[in-house]
């Protein structure tokens, strides 16, 4: 029999069948983990900031160039390099490009780019030249205007118009727009991921994780060792999970319950006093993901079209001798 974690569960089906084999369920488990591992890095907030990454510079528009020192400039040769870096990395260590493409969460055809390649400037996607418009022969101007002080684009439109610009106003208003993002407005410093987003970020499976989200691991980890123990800890189990091997288990749980975080000692308690479940959770085929995955997929459809889950029972006038479901 297939159960959550729950006490009342487990008495009733010990003293409803005895004889029977009661499974905990797996999912229920890794919610549990889950939900433990944001508490910890909740706990942890002020080394979040730790994995913050660089921001990215605005940068002006600027034609193709085939210069080595213009496309480390841009966005898209930074983005190229990186990935270029990252997946040469481990074409050395002769692994497969799909293995390579799981490790580092791209798409075969990417990597296989990537590696095929002898630098990065060979894959970088190059900026297209934009053929020019009304608006071009008045980019000089307008910018001599925007450096004098004025900042409206009505203004600067019926000046343009003028001049003879037979254009419409939404384009000096989009021609205007990056330089009002970067004059005389302060950037704002990036914001630390929410313990939530990390935590996602060390549930996930390496090979589904982003490039991004493995440099803020990376970071993170290297200033907090607390989260990178945990980060090892999810991980031991995830690998008992997928294996269906519950060998390492007794020693995990102790590793669990002396990790430092009341939080996780607390699930390593309930898993130990559960422990036979676990391990048929663990080594069995049984489990009731599939039903719990459309139970919640139910009530996010319930949620989305009514705001609550609950299905609430409203009885009928007396005499009926009946309850009435309804759903709001």
């Amino acid at each position: 029999m297939c159960r959550d974690g729950s006490l009342t569960y487990r008495q009733g089906i010990t003293d409803g069948a005895p004889e029977a084999l009661q499974v905990s369920d797996r999912l229920h488990i890794w919610q549990g983990l889950s939900q433990r591992v944001q508490d910890v890095a909740a706990a942890h907030r002020a080394c979040l900031a730790a994995a913050v990454l660089p921001p990215v510079e605005h940068e002006e528009p600027q034609p193709a160039t085939e210069d080595r020192e213009s496309l480390e400039t841009t966005r898209a040769g930074r983005h190229a390099k990186r990935l270029f870096e990252a997946v040469h990395e481990h074409t050395g260590t002769g692994r497969s490009i799909s293995a390579i493409a799981c490790e580092l969460g791209l798409d075969r055809k990417t990597v296989r780019k990537y590696a095929r390649a002898t630098n990065w400037q060979e894959v970088v996607r190059r900026p297209r030249l934009r053929p020019p418009t009304a608006l071009s022969a008045y980019l000089d101007y307008l910018r001599q205007r925007w450096d004098e002080g004025e900042h409206s684009a009505k203004i600067l439109h019926q000046e343009l118009a003028a001049k003879g610009y037979r254009g419409h106003y939404q384009r000096v208003k989009v021609a205007v727009a990056p330089w009002r993002e970067t004059d005389g407005t302060p950037t704002p410093p990036p914001r630390a991921p929410s313990p939530l987003q990390i935590a996602r970020s060390i549930i996930a499976p390496p090979e589904r994780r982003h490039l991004d989200a493995q440099e803020r691991l990376r970071s993170l980890f290297g200033n907090c060792p607390e989260l990178a123990h945990v980060h090892d800890l999810v991980r031991e189990f995830a690998t008992m999970l997928d294996q269906h091997d519950a060998t390492a288990l007794p020693g995990w749980l102790d590793r669990l319950a002396t990790c430092g975080h009341p939080t996780l000692a607390g699930l390593a308690k309930g898993l130990c006093e559960d422990q036979d479940a676990v391990v048929h959770g663990i080594t069995t085929p049984y489990s009731s993901g599939m039903n719990e995955g459309r139970v919640m997929d139910v009530k996010l459809q319930k949620r989305i079209m009514a705001g609550r889950a609950g299905v609430p029972f409203q009885p009928v006038a007396r005499g009926e001798g009946r309850v009435r479901m309804r759903h709001f």
